[in-house]
């Protein structure tokens, strides 16, 4: 099925929910290195979701109320984020599609608070989802 091509600037979408955790999250960055344009940005392709990292974000868990720090990844894309026809360079497009598997890397783990220190979290990461927010609002690939 066609859907919009993604384009440099375009937005990839954390939900907060990862698992156990609540992640404060903030949009990542998209940036194209396909061969062709579109608004004269260019287009996303096959491999350009794996350079999307957000780092910084807080998060908490039910068990672990003083918050830590961690970076937010695309893990993989849903079976419609990538065209199966329309490559650029040679290589698939990527598309809006639905929700690709998001990864929440703990670099400072929350903290359960307790006597006489507090007690980190020790989940090194957690699973979580996205979707892409796309300016392209025209050419669509399949």
């Amino acid at each position: 099925m066609a859907d919009f091509i993604l384009i440099t600037g375009d937005k990839a979408m954390f939900n907060p929910n990862f698992g156990q955790a609540i992640v404060t999250v903030r949009p990542g960055d998209l940036i194209g290195t396909g061969k062709d344009k579109i608004n004269q940005k260019l287009v996303c392709i096959d491999g350009d979701e794996k350079k999307v990292t957000v780092p910084g974000c807080s998060y908490i868990t039910p068990q672990y109320s003083i918050p830590g720090v961690g970076m937010l990844f695309i893990q993989s894309l849903a079976g419609n984020q990538k065209a199966q026809k329309t490559k650029s360079g040679g290589k698939p497009v990527l598309l809006k599609g639905g929700q690709f598997q998001a990864k929440f890397t703990v670099m400072v783990p929350a903290q359960q608070p307790s006597a006489p220190s507090p007690i980190p979290d020790t989940t090194p990461q957690y699973s979580g989802t996205g979707t892409f927010i796309s300016m392209n609002q025209i050419v669509k690939g399949t």
